[in-house]
């Protein structure tokens, strides 16, 4: 796009951003309106909306921020395209959502802000948003939803679980992504999450899920599961994964049931004859959130490529957790004491590393902050998108 038209969008957005409470009133409005004028629509969504109003408004957000880097922006489209296949999104779904997105943008911004000048440069956007996801949407004849059983479901902390499925036909994932997962007692509401092993032709598949307080979802996942429920899984998403080509060895952050994905990775590495060096740190607040240890230390002790440094940010599990801790094998790496990121940074600035983090958004940018204090280049650095 031409810089006139961006800075058009991003003088917009930001006016409309900082006069209704951070953009939160368009976004409600934007579905209020399309609701009305396309009431079928309203069953591809959430019978509760507010979590679906703040991703539109951060992904809008993520669009405008980045219009002068079209390959990040046509990037993160792609993978919105994907995400979208599982409500079955055709071109008449696009035509109804652009046009009630200019209509509420115009109706908050007035006819002093809202020129003829913004009006193309937003059209232009949005038609370049719809193109992109479009393509993608119609570019493979993969499913654009997955179905698998539950076979296993085991508490391992009080807010969280390990939940084993066999999905009706295999998917192929990456080890490192992520896929929206639906549950039947909530219906159309879908939580991300990674795939904790590495795809197989089997079709099975495991995941690592934390309640979240307050989430509408996880409580359901990690307490309301039993054996032979029937949940939905969309595409994968995402680019976490070992990149061979740089030549470097890897470090691995992960927080909580942030391993998963990079557990997907080391697991799938064990498979391969040649491997860099991995450095593994996974932390939690106590002790016994360091729930998937011994799985770790296992792999570590049959793969020499491979280190793991528990971390906690306590040296004792709080009183309601019973279970003895793990006894740290010959060979191993004791566990440490202190913050995630400040230990990390502690063993120097991993320059020479690519580098991989996955946890909460503060939590990985928390440890982003401290490796860059220590000095190490962010470009090294990849997580997920925070949003």
């Amino acid at each position: 796009m031409e810089s006139t038209a961006v800075s058009h969008i991003r003088t917009t957005f930001k006016a409309l951003a900082a006069a209704d409470d951070g953009g939160i009133g368009v976004t409600r409005s934007f579905y209020s309106i399309l609701f009305a004028k396309y009431p079928g629509m309203r069953e591809i969504f959430p019978a509760v909306m507010e979590m679906q109003a703040d991703r539109l408004l951060d992904a809008i957000a993520y669009i405008v921020e980045n219009l002068d880097d079209m390959d990040k922006v046509q990037s993160f489209l792609v993978q919105l395209g994907r995400d979208h296949r599982r409500y079955g999104i055709t071109e008449d779904h696009f035509i109804a959502v652009g046009g009630t997105l200019i209509a509420t943008l115009e109706r908050f911004a007035g006819t002093e802000l809202w020129t003829e000048e913004v009006d193309l440069a937003w059209r232009e956007a949005i038609a370049l948003i719809a193109a992109v996801m479009l393509g993608e949407i119609n570019a493979s004849d993969a499913p654009g939803v997955w179905t698998g059983t539950v076979v296993e479901h085991k508490q391992v902390l009080q807010d969280v679980a390990i939940v084993r499925l066999q999905l009706d036909q295999p998917m192929s994932y990456g080890a490192g992504q992520y896929v929206g997962v639906s549950v039947p007692s909530r219906p159309r509401m879908w939580r991300y999450l990674s795939p904790a092993i590495p795809a197989n032709d089997a079709g099975q598949i495991e995941f690592h899920i934390r309640r979240v307080a307050g989430g509408w979802v996880s409580p359901a996942m990690v307490r309301g599961v039993t054996p032979g429920e029937r949940w939905n899984l969309s595409a994968p998403l995402g680019s976490l994964g070992v990149d061979r080509t740089t030549g470097r060895d890897q470090l691995m952050i992960a927080s909580g049931t942030g391993i998963a994905p990079l557990r997907a990775q080391i697991m799938e590495m064990a498979m391969r004859g040649n491997n860099p060096r991995v450095h593994l740190f996974v932390g939690g607040t106590y002790p016994c959130d360091l729930y998937d240890l011994e799985t770790l230390w296992q792999l570590a002790r049959t793969n020499p490529w491979l280190t793991v440094i528990p971390v906690s940010e306590e040296t004792v599990n709080p009183w309601w957790h019973t279970d003895p801790a793990p006894v740290t094998p010959p060979g191993m790496s004791e566990r440490l004491t202190g913050k995630l990121g400040e230990v990390v940074a502690e063993f120097g600035a991993w320059e020479d590393r690519d580098i991989q983090i996955v946890g909460s958004p503060s939590t990985v940018q928390t440890i982003k902050y401290r490796l860059q204090a220590k000095g190490t280049p962010m470009d090294n650095v990849r997580h997920d998108p925070l949003f």
